[in-house]
């Protein structure tokens, strides 16, 4: 076999292994957009939209945009990320939690930015969202009750825990 045959068949596995990779990210980003929404219990309208993992977002669905690779194309074989708006008021205020999924030997581990990983066990089930929905959730819990205890006892202003807030003109949006 030539060396140029045997590199692109290596690369034509390369692909194939990444599309598994995104393919995975993205079936489980889209269980935890519709899933976190009900888990939450919003009976006023969308709770939850996939954004990009970084800079300005609205709350809106932004389709492949909210990856960090292309759905298509060549594509690196690595770590995705994507961004996950959640609306945190009955008004319009959303944070973005910035989730980084990552394939360690039979585990898939996600992890919140700056905040705790979740590792599930290849290959994922649609029952697995359910637990993980919990996790996502006491962990946006557990950064607002952080921090009205330290402005309690006198000591706040950190944000360091993996959401990213934005204000725009009517909306409110952080990234924490």
């Amino acid at each position: 076999m030539p060396r140029f045959d045997e590199l692109v068949a290596t690369v034509e596995i390369y692909q194939a292994l990444a599309e598994e990779n995104y393919n995975r990210i993205r079936r489980l980003a889209e269980e935890v957009r519709s899933g976190l929404c009900d888990y939450l219990g919003a009976s006023d309208g969308i709770c939850v939209h996939l954004v990009p993992p970084a800079g300005p977002f609205e709350p809106r669905a932004y389709g492949d945009q909210a990856f960090s690779i292309p759905p298509r194309g060549f594509r690196p074989l690595g770590p995705v990320s994507f961004g996950l708006a959640v609306r945190v008021s009955k008004g319009q205020d959303w944070l973005r939690l910035v989730l980084n999924c990552r394939k360690t030997g039979d585990s898939f581990i996600v992890q919140i930015e700056e905040g705790a990983e979740y590792e599930f066990q290849l290959p994922i089930r649609e029952e697995d969202a359910g637990p993980f929905n919990a996790h996502i959730y006491q962990h946006i819990l557990d950064w607002f009750t952080e921090n009205i205890e330290r402005y309690r006892e006198g000591s706040y202003g950190s944000r360091a825990i993996g959401f990213d807030f934005s204000l725009p003109e009517s909306t409110s949006r952080f990234d924490i």
